[in-house]
């Protein structure tokens, strides 16, 4: 997560260093939730390990899944985070999964430390909506073939790990219709 964050902003080792104290590790068994709808997501978290899957139940009952997260990427309920009101989403491992957490609490006691991380918090907010906006807009612009080659072009090691009913539903086709791409594709 340092690492991270050092990419992001110019940080002393002093103001690094404050990670060390607001840090806490978990494991998440694949299957296992992160979160749960109408729960309050009260932290974010930075994987290590594993793969992270955000969905949401729809009114017919189907899982719909909105996010994936992977290694040295950061999870949480956003909306949620910010308001502090219930989710609407799940957040549940697909593999074993390794996390650092960062609590809202946490997180306050950066801000409050100076100048640098309220920076960084500004930035990764930035980056999020950037990463939303782009998601919209590939659902209006591209193919479902598109948008599984951009996938296959940034996480190509983890297709493999994720469920075809999990990565179709993310790409807005049908498990018939992700198959037949992949055949063309490999």
């Amino acid at each position: 997560m340092k690492a991270v964050f050092q990419s992001i902003q110019n940080f002393s080792a002093d103001e690094l260093n404050l990670l060390d104290d607001l840090i806490t590790f978990r494991t998440l068994k694949k299957g296992g939730f992160l979160l749960k709808e109408n729960e309050v997501c009260n932290e974010i978290v930075f994987i290590k390990k594993g793969i992270l899957r955000s969905f949401f139940v729809n009114h017919k009952g189907d899982e719909i899944t909105n996010c994936f997260a992977f290694e040295n990427e950061f999870m949480a309920s956003f909306s949620s985070f910010i308001t502090e009101e219930k989710a609407e989403e799940n957040i549940q491992a697909l593999t074993d999964t390794e996390v650092q957490v960062l609590s809202r609490k946490s997180l306050k006691k950066l801000y409050e430390s100076g100048y640098n991380w309220q920076e960084t918090g500004r930035k990764l907010t930035e980056i999020e909506f950037v990463n939303l906006n782009k998601r919209m807009i590939s659902f209006q612009k591209l193919s479902g073939a598109q948008r599984y080659e951009e996938l296959f072009q940034h996480h190509q090691k983890y297709l493999q790990l994720i469920p075809l009913q999990y990565l179709a539903s993310y790409l807005g086709i049908t498990p018939r219709h992700l198959s037949r791409i992949r055949k063309a594709i490999l």
